[in-house]
């Protein structure tokens, strides 16, 4: 069973960055369009960021110009930079993606999640 794999977060002072990276556990299923969500503890969650397979690219307004979503196909991961982050961005973001093999697409696979903590 193929799954998405995420990593990069952690704790980290106002001001600071993080990187975070998206990728499958099997390199036969290739990440398509990808999108990163997070979820904050009482809230809903909601679409951050995301990057098709053109490498369009779209944002929430309360991270433009502070995170950047990116891709490297031939390491088959997607990228998530956040700068200048923020207390209102801790969160646990999930990566949510399209995967292809072959010529067949899979939709609709969730990652486990990377808490991000930033302090004040």
């Amino acid at each position: 069973q193929v799954q998405l794999v995420e990593s990069g977060g952690g704790l980290v002072q106002a001001g600071g960055s993080l990187r975070l990276s998206c990728t499958t556990s099997q390199s036969t299923f290739r990440l398509n369009a990808v999108n990163w969500h997070r979820q904050a503890p009482g809230k809903q969650r909601e679409l951050v960021a995301g990057i098709s397979s053109g490498n369009s690219t779209n944002y929430a307004d309360s991270v433009k110009g502070r995170f950047t979503i990116s891709r490297d196909n031939a390491k088959n991961t997607v990228y998530l930079q956040m700068n200048s982050l923020k207390p209102d961005d801790t969160a646990v973001y999930y990566c949510n993606a399209t995967l292809i093999r072959g010529t067949a697409r899979y939709y609709g696979y969730w990652g486990q999640g990377t808490q991000v903590t930033v302090s004040a």
